[in-house]
């Protein structure tokens, strides 16, 4: 058996998330039917992360294990002859059979876009949040340089949620305006994610940027603790998760 670890890019707007469901179609569903055919067996696929119905990633990470004998650039090029165009392998490689893309993930990355005009172009319309009304960009970035650090997420977590702890650390949470476009990108960096997390703290934000909250309202939501507490969850199509980072993956034994 040969563990590999592979790097995905994908359009989620057509797909039930990441998770395999009972009903729709999912990349993991995808990879997995690719590999049954490639290895002729079932083959389980393991993600970073279960990105929701909807979401992007940029770089989403995974690892199988193949019996057959199978070099890492024939694997990106036999996946995505058998993948549908909007799901791409960019990158593969063998690993140690220890390696878990889950378990040994030690950082994500995501970003959230907002297209802030009044008509967003029909090329961005799948991949952001389109909001009319004038978000102040200076006061969302005062309110999301507040979550960097250790703090407990509870108020940003999806209702009936079940998790062990709540407690997240940020290493960065930053909000950009762009020169050329009005998009509005903001990008979180941490150890792990509750579910819906980053999608309800774009909401927070942009309550927010409405003016409707001043900056500091947001240690306010953390301090509560209740997702009652915080702004709406922003829709699916303005987050991509960016990367997945690791302390060091271990090379396969040749």
């Amino acid at each position: 058996m040969q563990q590999f670890k592979i790097t995905l890019a994908y359009d989620g707007t057509d797909f039930v998330g990441w998770q395999r469901q009972a009903t729709g179609t999912s990349i993991q569903g995808l990879v997995e039917a690719a590999l049954r055919e490639l290895d002729q067996r079932d083959v389980t696929v393991i993600g970073a992360g279960r990105t929701d119905a909807g979401v992007h990633a940029l770089g989403q990470v995974a690892s199988f294990a193949l019996e057959r004998a199978i070099d890492a650039d024939t694997v990106v090029r036999a996946l995505n002859a058998r993948l549908p165009a909007d799901v791409r392998v960019v990158a593969a490689e063998p690993v140690a059979a220890a390696f878990h893309a889950r378990y040994d993930a030690r950082a994500k990355t995501y970003r959230y876009r907002i297209w802030n005009a009044d008509v967003v172009i029909p090329f961005e319309r799948r991949y952001v949040w389109h909001l009319t009304d004038r978000l102040d960009a200076g006061a969302m970035a005062e309110a999301a340089a507040l979550l960097e650090g250790s703090h407990d997420f509870a108020a940003f977590q999806a209702a009936g949620s079940d998790v062990a702890t709540t407690a997240r650390h940020i290493t960065r949470s930053l909000v950009s305006l762009s020169d050329h476009e009005p998009l509005i990108t903001y990008e979180i960096c941490g150890d792990g994610f509750l579910r819906h997390m980053v999608r309800t703290i774009a909401g927070t934000l942009v309550e927010i940027g409405r003016g409707r909250r001043p900056p500091r309202w947001i240690a306010e939501v953390l301090a509560a603790r209740d997702r009652a507490s915080a702004g709406a969850t922003a829709p699916a199509a303005g987050l991509f998760l960016v990367s997945v980072e690791y302390a060091r993956v271990l090379a396969a034994e040749s």
